[in-house]
């Protein structure tokens, strides 16, 4: 069996996944639940510091964007920081660390931008023997416009500053939680690690909308009347997230930085792609909202049979491995060539293929041939943008096929004349380029 234990910046567990800061980690029931059924750490919800009350809505909290099946694609929420008191949060989480030695326990937070403030909840958390602590800089709604979560996170210079603070005042490792509500995620990443951050996680939620109310006209969720924006998360954002990733895994000046990544992880093939980006565990929030804290059973055992049926014996076996083939787009090789093929036996001749390619792409798919309901890719006008693939309905009908001899009757270019020479590319190690 492979071994799916973790070091993170020192904190040990036993597998990849964990639980990220949110509903699912807001207590004691919460996470003892969660470590029962089998989840190897998790990120304490958002503490704030003593002072008044957070005051959460008591209407709706959540909006979703759903798929034709009714499955949940995307998921919005309004929902603050913790609104427990802050001692009943620390009592708890030492507690079940105590209780949980074995797992991960890192504790949220998020507090005004002054050094005292950080200064003090620091105190109070490392007493609670947790493993480390996570920097909310992500949060899009509600504390953003109290001059904390992203409206720190999109300000490079506070993350930098604040983390010279919390790495002043405290022994544990700081992972600093980045928003996606940014130009360049780059830059946030490398004001971490100046700052002297042990590592980083993203994504934190975007900032969205996701529908309007047609008959009382107001975003949902409805409170009284009137909707506000919340963040987006779910498996809709793991492509936003994982590009993310790699943008600081393969960045020059954050090489090697440990990311803890987050966004959309709902199978262990999510979880498996983001290792591969670089990253050290991966951290699952709407998926156990969904279904259930019993779905990283399924994680767990579909990574281990994977890593076995490759031969990967740790996570570090496969860690990072993407990363290289991760490049510009002017990087790419433009004498590569492929066609599409439909397979005849596995068609059911819905003709999708056929309406897309003829009414919004390059009219490279015939449907007749002998007078029968036939469809089949002309090469000569196919430009391999696989468009066809993605909207067919039966898995594998239609492959792309790697053209490898002759001449590309659209372009009159030669069939790959000769493989790309890759090397890395000077500003931008973890890149590859094509040799001059």
């Amino acid at each position: 069996m492979a071994d799916l234990r973790t070091d993170f910046v020192g904190i040990k567990s036993p597998n990849p996944f964990w639980l990220a800061s949110a509903p699912p980690t807001d207590k004691e029931y919460n996470v003892v639940r969660a470590f029962k059924a089998g989840w190897g750490g998790v990120v304490w919800k958002t503490l704030g510091e003593d002072g008044p009350p957070v005051v959460n809505v008591n209407g709706p909290r959540y909006g979703a964007i759903h798929g034709a099946d009714r499955r949940l694609l995307g998921f919005n929420n309004i929902e603050l920081i913790t609104d427990r008191p802050l001692e009943v949060n620390l009592q708890e989480i030492k507690k079940v660390k105590r209780e949980w030695k074995d797992r991960a326990m890192v504790v949220s937070l998020m507090v005004p931008c002054e050094e005292e403030s950080w200064k003090k909840i620091l105190r109070r958390v490392e007493e609670t023997e947790c493993d480390g602590v996570e920097l909310n800089f992500g949060c899009p709604h509600g504390m953003s416009e109290r001059g904390m979560g992203s409206a720190v996170g999109q300000v490079p210079e506070y993350i930098e500053m604040v983390v010279r603070w919390c790495k002043q005042y405290t022994r544990m490792p700081v992972i600093v939680k980045l928003t996606p509500n940014i130009t360049d995620v780059r830059k946030p990443a490398r004001a971490a690690r100046a700052g002297g951050a042990d590592a980083v996680s993203l994504i934190n939620t975007i900032n969205s909308i996701t529908h309007v109310d047609l008959d009382s006209f107001a975003p949902m969720p409805t409170i009284d009347g009137k909707g506000s924006h919340g963040g987006y998360c779910g498996p809709a954002v793991k492509p936003i997230a994982l590009s993310m990733v790699s943008e600081i895994a393969r960045d020059s000046e954050t090489l090697g930085f440990p990311i803890s990544a987050i966004g959309g992880i709902t199978t262990w093939r999510d979880a498996a792609e983001f290792i591969s980006m670089s990253a050290g565990n991966v951290q699952v929030c709407t998926a156990a909202m969904t279904y259930g804290f019993r779905i990283v059973d399924e994680m767990k055992s579909g990574l281990s049979r994977w890593m076995d049926e490759k031969g990967y014996a740790t996570i570090e076996d496969f860690r990072g491995r993407a990363v290289p083939h991760v490049t510009d787009w002017q990087y790419l090789n433009l004498n590569y060539i492929a066609k599409a093929k439909i397979n005849q036996d596995l068609c059911i001749k819905c003709g999708r293929c056929y309406a897309a390619c003829e009414d919004t792409s390059h009219q490279a798919i015939m449907m007749e041939k002998d007078g029968k309901r036939h469809f089949e890719v002309m090469d000569d006008e196919c430009v391999a943008c696989n468009l066809c693939v993605e909207v067919c309905p039966v898995q594998d009908c239609i492959t792309m096929v790697q053209q490898t001899s002759g001449v590309d009757a659209r372009t009159g270019r030669e069939i790959n004349p000769e493989p790309a020479n890759w090397t890395q590319h000077p500003n931008n190690p973890m890149s590859l380029k094509a040799a001059e």
